[in-house]
């Protein structure tokens, strides 16, 4: 591929492409290439502009050299091409929005005023009809304002007006249709697990193979590293496998021939045949999605605020309208009371403030997929964590090691990684990195390694048997003692913590203790939530009831469950919200979906299992809970704009009314004050809510 740069500075270029145009296509599949490089960390592609901004890290110049790699052929040969990426969605609003301005223009320039006034009728009829619709109903509805507005302003002559109001109304429903179509794009983008093919066993061998179509009963190979795709029971081969997206664990799980394993968790170790028993959309997995699609459609029920208080000042409006003829008798008075819409500002600037509340959470790496999210983030009263994987990095590293036999530490350790380093999950990573922090170095020592997927690692260091594993494989299968002076410092092993164990010619030599500890930053998160108003704190996580207390303390939140199931996190939502409290739930795995569901607010981290921010209302960065801060920050922000908005609304356009009663304002005077205040409040609603520090 052939570009210039553009320009650039640390860490960020600008390119532009030596083409004259780009299709929504080739701009996807750019934008796919280079969000799939290593070295770049965000990538956006402006197909209108040919151009290309790219943030990087590391060397500059393998970034110039993969671009200039890159050709649209090799990205399609690769699949790189998303099903959907929502630029399409995009660029249909985006044109409509610009069409809708131009065409007003053009009318008001160019079109002669007889055909100018048809073309005002014509558009009318739509809101005529909803404004005759709410009399024949018996209903009091923005519409029937509308429809008044429009058709008095065309009754006295007063076109422009009637023009205006309805280029007014247009917008605001544009938008709101453009941010709803969005949010349940973003939502559909999302709910799959990314796997189209399989592996599937047959008598020639391994095919691969179409998931749609796999059946029941059929045999998929499934190798280390790889997504499980179906649920299904392990028919050969023994495996680790990572299950942090559906139970919440960070240490991976031994399964063995006859055990059960679940769609979207990974086999970090060892290849397997699995045999499937259900098929493609029949998973746990699946089920978990029809679930939430089904909390999803009671959510998207509730009314927009806006709209609601609207229609409840439309009986005021037609009445004080009313009451001003009857007391002046006077239809000109009465005209520009009617004249006077909340429902314009109402309707066109609340919707705005949430879009641009919603772009400020973008810039701090949170995805919003509704304003009425932000609303309830704004009124919680709970927030619920999960553990693994939210209030930690799921990581595990090792925080002690205990030698026994009289060993030295740095000594087992350097035995320990020297076995470890072959095998790279994540406690075999822990143990290495936890002897290069050290500065222990940990040549090869030992002769063949022999391992044992799900169980540990068997060798030879100078004449001696070294194993290093499970309890199950150090004591049981190979029959290791401890020494009986060490007993008693066996027996109080610190139990918060994972245990690895090592044995040197049959004895214990030490014991690794492993841990998933905290993020940094999340004890002063929980300060800064509880500073923003969120009165109650509270942990649910499957670990032990010790380890949980040891963390609760640390965080020092108000309330904590431990060893709870999926439904139980769900539960326990669900039974907040029965007591009247607004909850919000933060969570990362499969195993916090219906928990997330059943919360006022569910918040995804990003990082996490996929259908976790697939059914979450909000996402956030994966690498720094006090996004979560500035998002509430945001959200409080939000609701202080509109409760702003509301009071000036009410209050500028009730002195409108008081003067058009009065015979101060003329109609066209009083519709041209209230058109210009609604301009003026949808650009403030535009702008930042919280400042940058």
């Amino acid at each position: 591929m052939k570009f210039k740069i553009l320009h650039e500075s640390s860490g960020r270029i600008r390119i532009q492409l030596f083409q004259k145009r780009m299709t929504l296509a080739q701009a996807d599949l750019l934008e796919a290439y280079l969000c799939s490089l290593g070295m770049v960390t965000d990538a956006k592609v402006h197909e209108r502009t040919c151009c290309a901004i790219i943030r990087y890290q590391d060397s500059r110049t393998g970034l110039l050299k993969a671009l200039s790699r890159f050709s649209y052929e090799m990205a399609e040969k690769n699949n790189l091409m998303p099903l959907h990426s929502g630029r399409e969605l995009n660029r249909e609003y985006e044109e409509k929005l610009v069409g809708m301005v131009l065409a007003k223009a053009a009318r008001t320039l160019f079109l002669p005023a007889p055909l100018h006034t048809a073309y005002t009728l014509y558009r009318s009829a739509p809101y005529l009809l909803r404004a005759l619709r709410c009399v024949v109903r018996g209903e009091m509805h923005v519409e029937l304002l509308d429809g008044l507005s429009i058709g008095i302003s065309m009754l006295r002559g007063d076109f422009e007006t009637a023009r205006s109001v309805m280029f007014l109304l247009g917008l605001g429903e544009l938008l709101e249709e453009w941010t709803h179509k969005k949010s349940v794009d973003d939502l559909a983008r999302c709910m799959s697990l990314n796997v189209d093919r399989v592996w599937l066993k047959t008598e020639e061998g391994e095919v691969l193979t179409p998931i749609s179509q796999v059946q029941s009963g059929d045999c998929i190979c499934v190798h280390m590293g790889n997504l499980i795709p179906l649920d299904g029971v392990l028919a050969e081969g023994e495996v680790m496998v990572n299950q942090a997206s559906l139970t919440g664990e960070s240490v991976p799980v031994a399964k063995r021939p006859g055990s059960m394993v679940y769609a979207g968790t990974v086999v970090e170790e060892g290849d397997c045949v699995l045999r499937v028993n259900q098929q493609s959309g029949d998973s746990r997995y699946d089920k978990i999605v029809s679930m939430i699609e089904e909390s999803e459609k009671m959510k998207s029920a509730a009314e927009n605020r806006a709209a609601n208080l609207a229609d409840h000042l439309v009986p005021y409006s037609l009445a004080g309208s009313a009451l001003t003829y009857v007391l002046t008798r006077n239809t000109t008075r009465a005209l520009s009371v009617l004249m006077v819409d909340f429902s314009c500002a109402l309707k066109l600037a609340m919707p705005l403030a949430v879009l641009s509340a919603m772009r400020e959470a973008s810039s701090y790496h949170a995805t919003v997929k509704g304003g009425k999210y932000l609303e309830a983030l704004a009124e919680a009263d709970t927030i619920v964590f999960d553990k693994t994987g939210t209030l930690t990095h799921a990581c595990p590293v090792v925080v002690k090691v205990i030698p026994f036999g009289g060993r030295e530490e740095n000594e087992v350790l350097r035995v320990a990684a020297c076995l470890e380093e072959h095998f790279p999950h994540s406690m075999a990573n822990a143990v290495v990195h936890a002897a290069k922090e050290r500065g222990l170095s940990h040549e090869e020592m030992h002769t063949k390694v022999e391992y044992i997927v799900a169980h540990g690692i068997a060798s030879t260091v100078e004449g001696e048997k070294v194993v290093i594993g499970s309890a199950h494989f150090v004591f049981e299968d190979e029959e290791c003692e401890i020494a009986p002076e060490d007993q008693e410092m066996f027996d109080t092993l610190p139990v918060q913590y994972s245990h690895l164990y090592l044995a040197v010619g049959g004895k214990l030599a030490a014991v690794i203790c492993i841990s998933d500890p905290l993020r940094s930053e999340a004890q002063e998160v929980v300060r800064s939530l509880r500073a923003l108003g969120i009165p109650k704190i509270v942990m649910l996580t499957g670990d032990s009831e010790r380890t949980a207390a040891a963390i609760a303390e640390q965080l020092g939140v108000d309330e904590y469950r431990a060893e709870v199931l999926p439904e139980d996190k769900a539960e326990y939502v669900r039974q907040e919200r029965e007591q009247g409290r607004t909850v919000v739930m933060l969570g990362d795995g499969i195993n916090d979906s219906p928990a997330l569901s059943a919360a006022n607010v569910g918040i995804a981290i990003s990082g996490g299992a996929a259908i976790a921010r697939e059914i979450a209302d909000i996402t956030i960065a994966a690498d720094d809970l006090t996004e979560l801060v500035s998002l509430k920050r945001i959200a409080n922000a939000l609701m202080k704009r509109i409760r702003s908005n509301y009071r000036f609304v009410i209050g500028f356009n009730g002195s409108l009314i008081v003067l058009g009663a009065a015979g101060i304002l003329a109609p066209a005077t009083s519709a041209t004050l209230h058109n210009m205040s609604t301009l003026a409040i949808s650009l403030h609603s535009m702008t930042n809510m919280v400042k940058k520090s």
